[in-house]
């Protein structure tokens, strides 16, 4: 078994896009701005995010049909410089909730939201400095 992916269900298919294309700087597999399904992947690793358009699956399994309410998701992303990185994404247009501030003894963290209120989690390993 393998991991394909983790798929967030959005209402707002074109804001979620450009927030995790242009604000996170994540790469889109195919371009599909307006959805109704996109994968992003970051430079590195395997693991991939993908928003589907939360209508289109209320066809499916009609119980998806409301809004989501509370927090169902936290999306983590490992970054090398969570300082600069924060940055940038600031200067992108997101607004960070949280941090940049130690989590634990081996782990920095800073947490925003995506326009449907998902939490993002951005981690900065610090058992890889050398």
């Amino acid at each position: 078994m393998e991991l394909a992916q983790v798929r967030l269900l959005v209402g707002d298919f074109p804001a979620c896009y450009r927030f995790y294309a242009d604000v996170l700087g994540l790469k889109p597999q195919s371009g599909a701005v307006n959805g109704p399904y996109e994968k992003f992947s970051p430079a590195t690793g395997s693991a991939g995010i993908a928003l589907q358009d939360r209508a289109m699956m209320a066809e499916v399994l009609g119980e998806l049909g409301a809004a989501a309410t509370g927090h169902r998701s936290l999306v983590v992303l490992r970054v090398d410089d969570l300082d600069a990185y924060c940055a940038q994404v600031t200067a992108r247009g997101a607004t960070v909730l949280h941090g940049p501030a130690p989590m634990t003894d081996r782990m920095r963290v800073a947490h925003l939201k995506d326009p449907e209120g998902n939490l993002v989690e951005l981690q900065e390993w610090l058992l890889l400095r050398s």
